[in-house]
């Protein structure tokens, strides 16, 4: 059983997996000042909950786009499990071809999402997380990275339109029955979906032709599932894409190691 972590700039997902099965995921909300000892405590009542002795964890593996929090988290599992965490980062073997100007830049959680997606799908890809913030990942017929577009995350724009206006509320992320809106809430929230799932299709017709070819593409994120019914693009949701890459790192730098 391993326990695989993905730190992001709002959230921290914990997969719990026995071999290839996902058995549990949960999710912390992201703390950069609290201590490793107070995430030792988060984490190891997360295990009380869903049932699991630390004892039972044979190794855990981390991705992280907030650097102050990996050794903290780390320290944390050590401090819970016994046992040190391969992180990803320099030195720790992925199989992902990075064809970009500093292959060093790319997020962790990028290079997680990009080597589960070439393992389960037919390239290339187009690879989109939905999180803090939207990124789209390119992977090419030869299954290497080969590039990507950053935009702002769909619930990043929306603290930014409520904070930043004056008569604009913060709003639930669901659907309206239409595009075209006659009230302030049903208005930001067709802008939201709608205008989210527009971006996903206009962003993969442009890739496409730089391609060009046709892609497959995956979506993936806490809002994923959300947008992805309102694109007109022929889409698969996988939700737990990160967490498979981290699993599928993990095996791969333990198998060596032994």
């Amino acid at each position: 059983m391993i326990l695989a972590v993905d730190i992001g700039n709002t959230n921290i997902v914990l997969g719990i997996l026995e071999g290839e099965k996902l058995i549990n995921e949960c999710r912390l909300s992201t703390a950069p000042n609290d201590s490793a000892e107070e995430y030792a405590i988060k984490l190891n009542s997360i295990l009380e909950i869903c049932k699991i002795n630390p004892e039972d964890i044979e190794g855990s593996v981390i991705s992280s786009v907030v650097p102050p929090l990996i050794r903290t988290v780390s320290k944390a599992i050590m401090l819970i499990t016994g046992k040190k965490s391969i992180v990803i980062g320099p030195g720790v073997k992925t199989g992902l071809n990075i064809k970009t100007n500093n292959p060093a830049e790319l997020g962790a959680d990028m290079v997680a999402g990009a080597v589960a997606s070439i393992e389960k799908y037919p390239c290339p890809q187009i690879i989109f997380d939905l999180g803090t913030a939207t990124t789209a990942s390119v992977i090419d017929k030869n299954g290497c990275f080969i590039g990507c577009s950053i935009l702002c995350g769909v619930k990043t724009a929306l603290n930014a339109l409520a904070s930043g206006t004056a008569q604009l509320p913060q709003i639930d992320i669901v659907a309206p029955k239409s595009a075209i809106c006659t009230n302030t809430i049903d208005c930001m929230r067709s802008g939201t979906v709608y205008g989210t799932a527009a971006m996903i299709d206009g962003l993969v017709k442009r890739f496409e032709k730089e391609l060009g070819q046709e892609a497959t593409v995956i979506i993936t994120g806490g809002l994923g599932g959300v947008i992805a019914k309102y694109c007109e693009t022929k889409a698969i949701v996988d939700k737990n894409l990160v967490i498979d890459g981290l699993r599928l790192i993990y095996d791969k730098n333990t198998q060596e190691r032994n």
